[in-house]
């Protein structure tokens, strides 16, 4: 069961404890309650069973989407997956900054920034991968969290991408101690990369706050490199 479902699952327990204490005093039937927590538990059980959890995760996503650091933060942290994939080679086919279009996209999380995986996959499937390739992914995969950490002094987001290099070194024989240290490592090689690079980070994030294409944004990237400052419109 998701951490969401359990979050609503206590808030109804929650609700109709207070209802028992409250209700007699402020008049309150005990139908009201009863029903609010029977709805709480099935919106509950449907996001566990029938959505993996996303449900609650677009919704959560909805509600802090209406402060300003929420989107702030979202924005920041796909922008640093983005450029170091960029710097990286690795192509980027799409991008999203809100869960209802990660949903939309079948990506987990509050956005994600979508990569041509397949050399990935495919060494994965036949059990053998490259240093090179699991590298540069696994710095793409820790990017958003330095980048949100360089921005915010701290990284609430990230715990899909931990837990994708986790699978993944786990699935290739690396144990706990020295995935954490493979992590660590990552997240300061992309820190390093966007320090290195901030003047295309800063282009790339102002592209992304106008919803602008992958080819304006990687024109932005380049335009910052070469010291240009002018930002493609969105949606060329």
């Amino acid at each position: 069961m998701s951490q969401t479902a359990l979050n609503l699952i206590a808030i109804s327990i929650f609700l109709m404890t207070l209802s028992v204490l409250l209700g007699p005093l402020l008049n309150i039937s005990p139908a009201i309650p009863a029903v609010a927590t029977f709805a709480i538990l099935g919106i509950a059980t449907f996001d566990s069973f029938s959505l993996q959890g996303k449900g609650g995760t677009i919704l959560l996503d909805w509600l802090a989407s209406f402060t300003s650091e929420h989107r702030d933060r979202i924005l920041h942290h796909e922008a640093g997956h983005f450029l170091v994939a960029s710097l990286l080679g690795i192509p980027i086919s799409a991008y999203t900054l809100s869960a209802w279009e990660a949903w939309k996209q079948g990506q987990p999380g509050q956005g994600g920034v979508t990569f041509n995986d397949a050399e990935l996959v495919s060494q994965l499937e036949a059990g053998k991968i490259s240093a090179h390739i699991l590298d540069r992914y696994c710095t793409v995969w820790m990017a958003g969290i330095a980048a949100e950490t360089l921005v915010f002094q701290n990284a609430q987001g990230g715990a899909d991408d931990r837990a994708k290099l986790v699978g993944v070194l786990a699935n290739i024989g690396f144990s706990g101690a020295n995935a954490q240290q493979k992590q660590r490592f990552h997240t300061l090689q992309a820190k390093n990369l966007l320090q290195e690079n901030w003047s295309s980070y800063q282009a790339l994030v102002d592209a992304m706050r106008q919803s602008a294409s992958i080819a304006d944004c990687l024109i932005a990237i380049n335009n910052a490199q070469l010291g240009v400052h002018e930002l493609p419109s969105a949606g060329k």
